[in-house]
């Protein structure tokens, strides 16, 4: 996988742990899907690592995610560990340069 399309990927999966940090909603969506989001972010974020790790990246951000998705049907810890992980992943990718930049 070529390093623009891990760093969308990587942007992806911020956007998403952000929404799921929103308060009520966030909260909402995972208890109605019946915990659903949590276990495919969970699955892409092992993902994310295995990618980052092939492409030489850094996977931080998506092993906080990995953490996350376990613990993320705690009610107050899970909207503040979502929106840490979104934090954490943007920054990390915010930081990696696109394959272009070489």
């Amino acid at each position: 996988m070529d390093r623009d399309t891990l760093r969308l990927l990587k942007w992806i999966s911020a956007g998403i742990e952000a929404f799921l940090g929103i308060p009520v909603l966030g909260g909402a969506i995972i208890l109605s899907t019946g915990w659903a989001p949590l276990g495919i972010m969970f699955i892409f974020h092992i993902l994310l690592v295995v990618f980052s790790i092939r492409a030489g990246e850094r996977a931080a951000g998506n092993i906080v995610g990995i953490i996350t998705s376990v613990v993320g049907f705690i009610p107050i810890l899970g909207m503040i560990m979502h929106l840490v992980t979104a934090a954490v992943i943007s920054i990390e990718t915010a930081g990696q340069k696109s394959s272009r930049a070489e």
